[in-house]
């Protein structure tokens, strides 16, 4: 943060680095301490010339009235070496200028301030136009009998916020970081709706939001697209809730304003992240659904109400968070669709095969295999998979999981192929292969065939869980290494268990015309899924049809009942 332009009565002086007007001071750059916002006026004041070590050597601070976010100024009570006690005051330009009956000019002589207050007022509107915080400073004189003389009443001393005399309004810069209105794009792009809540006033506030993106550039925007916290906490209920979807920019807000704001899009079923650093924020980031707090700014407290600390404070991070999150949310689906299909598979398999002939076509060892498969070399398949990127299509979850739809009909279709083609196998594959029924080899080759072939479904499958949504499975495939490994990994050890380890797998060797068959029914699987994924999805699950009338016959009851 940076001065960029300062009001002195009613001249405008010159940034501070122009040599021309002021000279720095010696001894080169000083180092100061505090909130930005403080930061930036110290450092204006420094470039100046001012000498605070000599200001404060010869005053005592006598009461501080901290910076108070309903207020949006604070205060302090100096007593100066020839006893007289001045009050300052410094907040928001506008706030602090209403509390004014004078100011002083560039020469330091007072003047009235009825005349000249619609100036001070454009003034402030044309910085806050272009982004600038407007900040102002003003005081009062106060007789020293009017000072608390006992330090327990001193301490509950409440400044005087009246008959203040305008100093100087200073209008700061805070600008974008670099990334900031890409990641508010990427963000919307992605279906995550941006708000901004700030204490700034709205001319500002709508300065700030259209230069990160969050408003178009050419908007002609009103209420409640941009608003103030006042008027937003003055709504009813329900009004609010309405009213809370349309809002993007809200300025001079309070903590309890956005808090507000938090829980009215949460009672309209949306899901909410918010950022803070403050204290005053801890509120909002305890009540939202996942609570952002900043690692260098923020205070513990905000920290301990929040879920994600951003160690570097910047908001182009948030788009990490989302992109982790939504990445997380979708191995997820991936693993639950890909463990579905084989247990079903297997279970169907073994259970019809069980009461109708008395006898398993997977064992024991075979299905601990798949297990192994399922489990381990799947997880570990999908554990370097890099973070998706963010896109319209896969939109953030929360009280609607649609994309489950989906999925579950892709789940379904494959799973219902596997049945039936190994099914077919378990039944008729004897007959099929040209087996002589009597014999135990037959039997044995029959199961091997099934068991190599609901293996090679389970692998080629692997391929259809890596992009449940999208036709194409193989975009990207070789940025992953671990994976491509692994399922070749684990193809290579199907060799070696069908040719070389049939005393323990109870399996018989295959020749190369069942292996083409086993491949040919794992790759099937392939362009089924393709097609299951061109399959318009509806928005009701088919289940919810039959449910809702049978809901609505029990409440009929009910009432008659009662």
């Amino acid at each position: 943060m940076t001065v960029v332009d300062a009001y002195v009565g009613r001249n405008k002086i010159n940034p501070p680095g122009d040599r021309s007007q002021f000279d720095m001071v010696d001894g080169g750059d000083i180092e100061v301490s505090g909130s930005p916002t403080e930061k930036a006026i110290l450092h204006w004041g420094v470039k100046l010339g001012m000498k605070f070590d000599v200001i404060r050597s010869e005053s005592e601070v006598l009461q501080v009235s901290p910076f108070n976010s309903e207020k949006k100024r604070g205060g302090v009570a100096l007593k100066k070496s020839n006893s007289q006690v001045h009050i300052y005051w410094k907040g928001a330009a506008e706030i602090v200028l209403a509390s004014c009956t004078g100011y002083l000019d560039s020469n330091g002589s007072w003047q009235s301030i009825d005349n000249d207050k619609a100036f001070f007022m454009k003034a402030i509107d044309d910085m806050a136009e272009r982004s600038l915080r407007c900040v102002a400073f003003a005081y009062r004189s106060c007789e020293v009998d009017e000072v608390p003389s006992d330090e327990e009443q001193l301490e509950q001393w409440n400044l005087p916020e009246d008959d203040l005399v305008l100093l100087a309004i200073v209008g700061i810069k805070d600008p974008c970081r670099p990334g900031v209105k890409d990641a508010v794009k990427l963000c919307t792009d992605a279906g995550v709706k941006v708000r901004m809540v700030t204490g700034d006033n709205l001319q500002t506030a709508k300065a700030i939001a259209m230069e990160c993106g969050i408003l178009a550039p050419d908007a002609e925007v009103s209420e409640p697209t941009i608003i103030e916290g006042k008027a937003f906490r003055q709504l009813s209920e329900k009004e609010r809730e309405q009213v809370a979807k349309k809002i993007l920019v809200m300025g001079r807000s309070s903590p309890n304003d956005k808090l507000l704001l938090v829980q009215a899009l949460r009672k309209g079923g949306d899901v909410v992240a918010v950022t803070g650093d403050g204290t005053n924020d801890a509120p909002a980031l305890h009540e939202a659904d996942i609570g952002l707090s900043m690692g260098i700014q923020g205070t513990e407290v905000a920290k301990e109400n929040s879920d994600i600390i951003i160690l570097d404070d910047n908001f182009a991070s948030v788009v990490k968070v989302v992109c982790w999150g939504r990445s997380v949310y979708a191995n997820i689906q991936k693993f639950i669709q890909f463990q579905l299909t084989v247990n079903v598979t297997a279970l169907i398999i073994n259970v019809v095969a069980a009461i109708s002939a008395g006898d398993v076509p997977l064992n024991a060892v075979q299905l601990l295999w798949v297990n192994l498969i399922m489990d381990t070399l799947g997880a570990l398949a999908r554990l370097n998979h890099p973070p998706i990127i963010l896109c319209a299509d896969l939109q953030l979850v929360g009280g609607g999981l649609s994309c489950h739809f989906k999925i579950n009909n892709n789940k379904k279709g494959k799973a219902l192929y596997q049945v039936s083609i190994l099914l077919v196998l378990n039944f008729f594959g004897k007959s099929i292969l040209n087996l002589n029924d009597s014999t135990e080899h037959a039997n044995q080759l029959k199961n091997s065939l099934i068991f190599n072939a609901f293996v090679l479904c389970q692998i080629f499958n692997e391929f259809n869980a890596r992009k449940p949504d999208q036709v194409n499975v193989f975009s990207g495939i070789m940025k992953n290494r671990l994976f491509v490994g692994i399922v070749g990994t684990t193809f290579v050890l199907q060799i070696i268990i069908i040719e070389f380890l049939g005393h323990f797998f109870t399996t018989v060797r295959l020749d190369w015309k069942l292996w083409i068959v086993s491949l040919v029914i794992g790759i099937t699987s392939w362009p089924l899924a393709m097609i299951g994924k061109l399959i318009p999805v509806p928005r009701t699950p088919f289940i919810k049809i039959f449910i809702k009338p049978y809901q609505r016959c029990i409440a009929a009851r009910s009432a008659r009942t009662a």
